[in-house]
């Protein structure tokens, strides 16, 4: 594998100094420029292919919000990593839906390393040579849910009200009504009827109901009519019980609000990249799973013999192009295939790739071809042995 190239922009030379200093121990693995500013790191990826961008918010001229968008406009492909302190809150929700991810600044050391490998390794799977072609025969790719744009546009103002989120939610009665449904269903397991989607986020939280959201959007506006060997309201049900299979494991890991949502998130969209392949090149699509079904082959792996990549490539390019949180597409690029992701530690990834496998576990008869493994090296280089069994009795509790 090439070099990585990774570019850094930040108005105070000193700062790239540092960075250039604290980053010196990886000039074998990456390749690293620096501009100081955003008319100069464009002219940089003009001249030079670039895979990573790094950027400080607040510049002169164009600022890190400016040069984002126009990265994600000119070059879609590149991962957008933001560097933002404290203060910045407002530029945050600026760019809400054009930062792979947010780093605080000053970032430490250990922490922005890993970032940028883990980035590197996702911009990895972004590139694939089959994945382009296979989403350039997609046609046009689907926009973020109408929806979820809106709860996300609402949460930029600090002034926003849980009534005008319910409102939002309740202009469109088709995402209300599913909303609820979810809400009062066992996953949730709240004990008590909730009637109004100003109820639902009172009790279930903002990111939660944006999650929800998210998913109902994503099945709603990707449509596809299901088929004899594939079932869209199957892979709904999954995807459902993934998210808050998801959420339960990494809420017994640890008490970081983010984690827990972001597993939320990706455990409801895990497998967009399937109902993609489904809606837009079914014959293909169909010829794999059917291919695993009659060979007992997991689905990811006659995917990869079709099409050169599989359904976790393309759901994770698509979020990504979409803006959502790093980790997130993370989790969907990596939950079946742990022994790529660079950082062996506790992440949502770690949290859909085992409540996957807990759910097929739990459910034998559903699964299409063969079941996922469960990748136990990588859980023992994570210091995460022995948590099988608990994690699989806290989805089975959920799943009751």
């Amino acid at each position: 594998m090439a070099k990585k190239s990774i570019l850094f922009v930040d108005d105070e030379p000193n700062i790239l100094s540092g960075l250039k200093r604290m980053l010196r121990a990886m000039r074998d693995e990456v390749e690293f420029s620096f501009a100081e500013g955003g008319r100069e790191a464009l002219e940089i990826m003009e001249e030079k292919e670039i895979h990573v961008i790094v950027s400080d918010m607040r510049m002169p001229g164009m600022d890190g919000a400016a040069l984002l968008k126009t990265v994600q406009e000119k070059h879609p492909q590149i991962i957008r990593i933001m560097l933002t302190g404290q203060a910045d809150d407002e530029s945050v929700w600026r760019t809400v839906g054009v930062v792979h991810q947010f780093l605080a600044k000053p970032s430490d050391p250990n922490t922005l390393k890993e970032v940028l490998l883990r980035a590197c390794a996702l911009q990895e799977s972004m590139r694939n040579s089959n994945l382009k072609a296979i989403v350039s025969s997609l046609g046009s790719l689907p926009s973020l849910p109408t929806v979820y744009k809106k709860l996300c546009d609402a949460l930029k103002d600090p002034d926003c009200a849980i009534a005008d989120v319910a409102k939002i939610i309740g202009q469109d009665m088709a995402m209300s009504a599913k909303v609820l449904q979810l809400v009062n269903s066992a996953f949730f397991g709240l004990f008590k009827t909730i009637d109004s989607p100003a109820h639902a986020v009172n009790l279930l939280g903002l990111d939660t109901i944006k999650a929800l959201v998210l998913g109902v959007g994503v099945f709603s506006e990707i449509t596809a009519e299901n088929h004899k060997s594939f079932s869209v309201a199957t892979l709904w049900s999954h995807s459902v019980a993934i998210a808050a299979f998801a959420k339960k494991i990494a809420a017994s890991e640890t008490d970081n609000k983010e984690v827990i949502d972001n597993s939320f998130i990706a455990g409801m969209i895990h497998d967009i990249g399937k109902l993609l392949l489904f809606s837009s090149v079914q014959t293909q699509f169909i010829e794999a799973v059917e291919t695993a079904v009659k060979h007992n082959m997991s689905l990811v792996e006659c995917e990869q013999d079709v099409f050169s990549v599989n359904h976790c490539d393309v759901g994770g390019y698509l979020i990504g192009l979409w803006g959502l949180p790093g980790p997130v597409i993370e989790a969907i690029t990596f939950h079946h295939r742990l022994e790529s992701y660079p950082s062996a530690s506790f992440s949502p990834a770690v949290a859909v790739h085992a409540a996957d496998f807990i759910y097929y576990t739990l459910h034998p008869q559903k699964s299409v071809g063969a079941p996922p493994e469960l990748n136990e090296n990588y859980l023992s280089l994570a210091g995460l042995d022995g948590r099988l069994e608990k994690w699989t009795e806290l989805c089975r509790e959920v799943a009751e």
